[in-house]
């Protein structure tokens, strides 16, 4: 494999307690029933923009998700300086693909000035040849406009390529734009669903994707 697109979160870094702090307190903050760590952490790798919608128990109008929106990512900012840290081993794979030539990218569900953030507080703001957040795309997870947009810019070959993610939708994705899959179980929530989209690799540590 020649080009690595990553998840962030749970692939990247562990930070599935930030997503749940902060998605709990925003509903509470907007009087809304809160969701179960259960529900948030089955959609995690889905957009806000889709997801919280699904896990609110009331039905909300555009004005009142548009204000959910706006309370969660400023909880998630507070939440984030202290819940969210890299999962061992990655710096280095990261520095050895890049020493090999390999080129990166990120394709998240976060927008993409909180997913730059957030890759600067890890240590990896400048690892990577270019990011993809949910603001850059027309259709989200699992769709697969993320990588089909790098694949296209970067003029890379999908089958020299790999989508590595913590989730089913990470799979979904890399399968819909006809790039190889790998399964990150060092950070999945949900293996079982991982592995039942039958992944072209189901991958232990980070330093396996040196193997690829």
């Amino acid at each position: 494999m020649d080009n690595f697109f990553f998840d962030f979160d749970n692939t990247l870094a562990d930070s599935s307690n930030v997503a749940v702090i902060a998605t709990q307190r925003a509903y509470q903050a907007r009087n809304l029933a809160i969701p179960t760590r259960a529900a948030i952490v089955d959609y995690m790798g889905v957009p806000i923009e889709v997801s919280f919608a699904k896990m609110a128990q009331e039905t909300l109008s555009a004005a009142e998700l548009d204000a959910l929106f706006t309370e969660f990512r400023q909880q998630y900012q507070q939440a984030e300086r202290t819940g969210m840290t890299i999962f061992p081993g990655m710096a280095a794979t990261i520095d050895t693909l890049k020493t090999q030539g390999k080129q990166l990218f990120v394709v998240s569900s976060k927008h993409s000035v909180p997913l730059q953030r957030n890759l600067e507080q890890i240590g990896l703001g400048q690892s990577f040849t270019a990011i993809c957040g949910s603001d850059m795309v027309a259709h989200y997870k699992p769709a697969p406009d993320g990588i089909l947009n790098l694949l296209t810019r970067f003029d890379l070959d999908p089958q020299r390529s790999v989508m590595i993610g913590d989730a089913k939708y990470d799979i979904q994705m890399g399968r819909r734009a006809g790039v190889a899959t790998a399964g990150a179980m060092w950070g999945a929530a949900d293996p079982v669903a991982v592995k039942e989209e039958q992944p072209t690799y189901v991958l232990a540590t980070p330093a396996t994707l040196l193997n690829l």
